[in-house]
């Protein structure tokens, strides 16, 4: 890969920070990496956990896109309905090289209309909203389709990074990124994935999401007949 590789994180309000800041670590050691940090407003964002991120660019200023990266997180529901934010996921998608996501930043990616047909990755609890879009949900942790490289939940950017970034170039160069950050994933606890994890424990963090489902389940129906998906109906 040679000149400069323009990387853009579409941001919004109430993102999972470490959706983007996982894979931006990965991304940003590519050769040539130029990261931009986008949002509608641009100025200062207030993302989940307190933390706000300043001097984001405003995504109408936003020109070059090799790379587009949209990440997930509370925020999504109201991103999903957000014209002028999946307007600019339309047009920074239509020249990139590379459309990914992380999380339920592929819901917003069906939202826009680039799912339709598609195999994609979700956090899992929130995967099911994929059909509403077109998409067709797959559970792996990194999943491509074309162009599209799609990373489940939160912690999976940092997989679908590697993987973009050995497709970009080449094995050495990803391999060598993984070892600089040291990622040797070697949890306390086997309970990562709601296959492995114990009962009580996928119950109890289900009920944390039931206060966020009705809203976004309504959105991501609104967003879907807004594209004409034609998708099957989710309970």
């Amino acid at each position: 890969m040679a000149g400069e590789f323009p990387i853009v994180f579409a941001l919004y309000p109430r993102i999972t920070q470490l959706d983007f800041t996982a894979p931006l670590e990965v991304f940003a050691r590519l050769p040539g990496a130029r990261v931009v940090l986008a949002a509608v407003r641009g100025g200062e964002l207030a993302v989940d956990c307190g933390i706000s991120f300043a001097n984001v660019q405003p995504l109408s200023e936003v020109r070059e896109c090799a790379l587009l990266c949209v990440p997930g997180g509370f925020g999504t529901s109201a991103a999903m309905e957000d014209r002028v934010y999946l307007a600019a996921l339309r047009r920074l998608a239509a020249q990139a090289r590379y459309v990914t996501s992380v999380c339920t930043g592929s819901l917003l990616l069906g939202a826009a209309g680039l799912l339709h047909g598609k195999r994609a990755a979700c956090h899992w609890a929130f995967r099911e909203l994929l059909p509403l879009f077109g998409a067709i949900a797959d559970p792996r942790r990194v999943v491509r389709d074309g162009n599209v490289i799609s990373g489940g939940g939160v912690t999976a950017g940092i997989d679908m990074a590697l993987t973009v970034v050995a497709e970009i170039a080449g094995r050495d160069v990803a391999e060598a990124v993984q070892l600089a950050i040291e990622y040797a994933p070697d949890p306390p606890f086997d309970s990562g994935r709601p296959e492995a994890a114990r009962t009580e424990i996928v119950a109890a963090v289900r009920r944390r999401f039931d206060a966020v489902w009705p809203e976004r389940l309504a959105a991501a129906r609104r967003a879907g007949a807004a594209i004409g998906a034609g998708a099957a109906p989710v309970n």
